[in-house]
């Protein structure tokens, strides 16, 4: 405790604290939704996505990687629901054609422009998360939090709208709801998450972040906002301690948030069971 506590005098601890909890809250929100649509690995590929984002920007040596990676990753959102609707193309043979082309596509960037004389560690903490959530400056926590706060914004004034289009699309339609409108919106929100969670847990575990909360929560509770509000507190709590054990063992952040993430949804998992058990 006491070395915690000395940790939580520095600034940058303070900084990557409050803006995990912040990604942590803002993917959960939207997991279940993802989850329940059969779109689960939609994270996956806008994570891939903005990893040949993140390319093109390290080699242009650009300061603010955001202004390319962020209209990158929502544009391919988009295009990523437009030809997950088309007949022939479904949504999961979308999403693995735009995530092995961006990952594929950056990686060779990376390879043939880059002047860093370590290109494999840029990849590596690229894709697997990296001590940058640790160098946040006062500008970019103002960013993300900004970002986190729409993101939350809009979900709770959609939220009737988004738990329509989430369990029955076509009954959403008939009474009148835009459910495209509103996919659409669900896809752009998403974008954002990913490009916010990339300094974090890195673009290969951006799913974990998104999914396991969700799936945690279900185990135990059988309504929609029961669900939601679960997966929210669980991931807040797991990004948390994920964060503090990395801090404190000098493990990676990224890897270490989801290894809590694991174990959260194996003890969900097991109490759910019992809870079952008991009620029989």
């Amino acid at each position: 405790m006491d070395k915690l506590v000395l940790y939580l005098t520095f600034p940058f601890v303070r900084y990557a604290l409050i803006v995990g909890i912040l990604i942590a809250l803002c993917s959960s929100l939207l997991g279940v939704t993802l989850v329940l649509k059969r779109f689960s690995f939609i994270g996956d590929g806008l994570s891939h996505v903005a990893f040949g984002a993140m390319a093109i920007a390290a080699v242009l040596q650009l300061t603010n990687e955001m202004v390319i990676v962020l209209p990158v990753t929502v544009i391919s959102a988009v295009l990523l629901l437009r030809t997950g609707q088309n007949a022939k193309i479904k949504g999961d043979a979308a999403i693995a054609m735009i995530s092995v082309g961006a990952l594929a596509f950056g990686y060779l960037i990376m390879n043939v422009f880059s002047t860093s004389s370590n290109l494999s560690g840029d990849v590596c903490s690229t894709l697997f998360g990296s001590t940058s959530i640790l160098t946040l400056t006062p500008g970019e926590v103002w960013l993300c939090t900004a970002l986190s706060v729409a993101v939350m914004l809009i979900f709770i004034l959609f939220y009737n709208k988004i738990f329509a289009v989430t369990f029955d699309e076509d009954f959403a339609r008939a009474t009148g709801t835009k459910a495209d409108s509103y996919n659409l919106m669900i896809a752009v929100v998403i974008a954002v998450i990913i490009v916010l969670a990339m300094n974090l847990v890195g673009s290969l575990l951006i799913s974990a972040l998104v999914i396991f909360p969700a799936l945690s929560a279900m185990r135990i509770f059988n309504t929609f906002r029961a669900v939601t509000v679960c997966s929210a507190i669980l991931s807040v709590i797991c990004a948390l301690g994920g964060i503090i054990i990395s801090i404190l063992a000098g493990t990676p952040v990224g890897s270490t948030i989801v290894a809590v993430d694991v174990a959260a949804f194996v003890i969900c998992y097991i109490t759910g069971i019992a809870v079952k058990g008991a009620g029989r």
